[in-house]
């Protein structure tokens, strides 16, 4: 097997230091261990974050995520766990995890857990208003 799980993560320049711009991923592979049952957790883990100086490089954060397959772990203890590499790694201006574990005991668990570098604030959105369609087809 070529690839294989790595607690190690590499990043790249970030090539637009210069404007905030959202990255949103979901890895919806995200498996770990019951600390108590040794049952596997599944979850999707959502990621956004507003890059400052570094980015993820993708398939060091899927090897990355691999590496949890085979630890017993809690969901609160994993969801801020990552955050923490991630941070510590890339140190964003925003940061954003979401864990969403599948049902277990009738029981669905999400836990969400964030990151804002010291001093950044978010431009206002511009909202933009909606106009109508014009087509040439009707609706």
């Amino acid at each position: 097997m070529a690839s294989k799980p790595q607690k190690s993560l590499e990043t790249f320049s970030n090539p637009y230091t210069d404007r905030d711009y959202h990255i949103h991923m979901e890895i919806p592979e995200f498996t770990c261990l019951c600390p108590k049952t040794g049952q596997p957790d599944f979850a999707t883990l959502i990621l956004d974050y507003i890059p400052d100086k570094k980015c993820i490089e993708l398939k060091s954060l899927k090897l990355y995520v691999w590496s949890y397959r085979n630890e017993g772990v809690f969901h609160e203890a994993v969801t801020n766990k990552i955050l923490d590499d991630l941070v510590a790694i890339l140190k964003p201006r925003y940061l954003r995890l979401m864990a969403r574990f599948y049902v277990r005991g009738g029981i669905f668990t999400n836990v969400t857990v964030e990151h804002r570098k010291k001093g950044w604030e978010p431009k206002s959105l511009i909202f933009i208003e909606k106009s109508m369609c014009q087509s040439n087809t009707r609706e």
